[in-house]
């Protein structure tokens, strides 16, 4: 029971954790593509790749704030899933990965892919075998 209790904080410290990270990742890569698309003088370009940049964030805080009636082995998931996502989009939009094509192409990349792999994780996590 106590070890019980032990883990349930870890995870509850671990969820607090990937709320802050997915929080200043969300402006970390806003401020980024801001930066990138600052000689852009189509305010609805800027709005859309605002949208776009911004909702793997988003969706993964939504879901960092309903998670809590979830499995623990869920739980789990998202929060590391959410650290990882995030610190890899700041990566990659910071320029640590040199894609070799125009700025505007990570920013249309790291969300798609982020998109991709949240639903695997989702789909793994929701019709994975249980044990």
């Amino acid at each position: 029971m106590k070890s019980e209790l032990a883990g349930n904080g870890k995870l509850k410290l671990l969820g607090t954790i990937a709320l802050v990270v997915v929080m200043v990742g969300a402006i970390g890569s806003l401020d980024l593509m801001l930066s990138a698309g600052r000689h852009n003088p189509s305010i609805l370009l800027v709005a859309l790749f605002v949208t776009w940049v911004l909702s793997p964030f988003i969706a993964l805080a939504i879901a960092n704030l309903i998670s809590k009636r979830w499995s623990i082995p869920a739980r789990a998931t998202l929060y590391i899933m959410t650290i990882v996502l995030t610190l890899g989009s700041l990566v990659l939009y910071g320029g640590a990965l040199a894609f070799g094509t125009k700025p505007a192409f990570k920013y249309l990349l790291v969300p798609l892919l982020s998109w991709i792999l949240m639903s695997i994780a989702y789909f793994i996590t929701k019709f994975g075998k249980k044990t």
